[in-house]
């Protein structure tokens, strides 16, 4: 009986699937890839963050700068966003983000295969929610690079941005009409939510 739970415990846990927790797709899970720097947000942290975005996820247009295993935005669909854009740089990993889309048979899913900041050099297009979460190595550098160009009018007046981080990133200088709501600690994870 131990063996079995022991299986299916490892058949269940990252890096083998990830599991959404509210909305239309409860409790699906969906497979992702085992990859350097690939970090689905804790299931516990998730739950948090939605509870935060309740208000405002129904109808929302949502962007994941960072989508590595699309938990973010795939859990904001499910709880009744209108679309998101999920952005990968890795190949594989994009393709695997469009298969759980296909799997999910998702409306209103689009996967780009580029650079976070690549994508930010384009014209910008203004989101309700962001979602920023890149590897924790690259997490200093990318972070405050990615706000900056955030404020040249991709977060809607009023929308929400949300920043995950190692315990160790410090407090950032925001643009002067945003404000920081809530942060909290969760082990080596410091995860934020900043208002537009």
């Amino acid at each position: 009986m131990a063996r079995v739970k022991a299986r299916r415990a490892r058949r269940s846990s990252y890096p083998g699937s990830i599991r959404i927790i509210g909305g239309r797709w409860r409790s699906r899970r969906l497979p992702v890839l085992a990859a350097e720097g690939l970090r689905p947000t804790p299931d516990r942290v998730r739950e948090t963050l939605f509870n935060w975005l309740a208000p405002y996820v129904d109808g929302a247009r949502c962007l994941d700068l960072f989508a590595g295993t699309g938990a973010l935005c795939l859990e904001a669909l499910s709880r009744g966003a209108a679309d998101v854009v999920m952005v990968e740089r890795d190949a594989a990993a994009a393709r695997q983000l469009r298969e759980n889309v296909a799997r999910l048979e998702a409306v209103g899913a689009e996967v780009v295969a580029l650079d976070a900041l690549e994508y930010l050099a384009g014209r910008a297009s203004a989101f309700d929610i962001i979602f920023i979460d890149p590897p924790f190595a690259a997490a200093a550098d990318m972070i405050p690079r990615c706000v900056e160009r955030l404020a040249e009018g991709w977060l809607n007046a009023g929308g929400s941005l949300y920043i995950e981080a190692p315990r160790a990133f410090e407090t950032m200088r925001w643009p002067d009409d945003w404000r920081m709501l809530k942060r909290q600690i969760a082990g080596p994870i410091a995860y934020s939510l900043v208002r537009g």
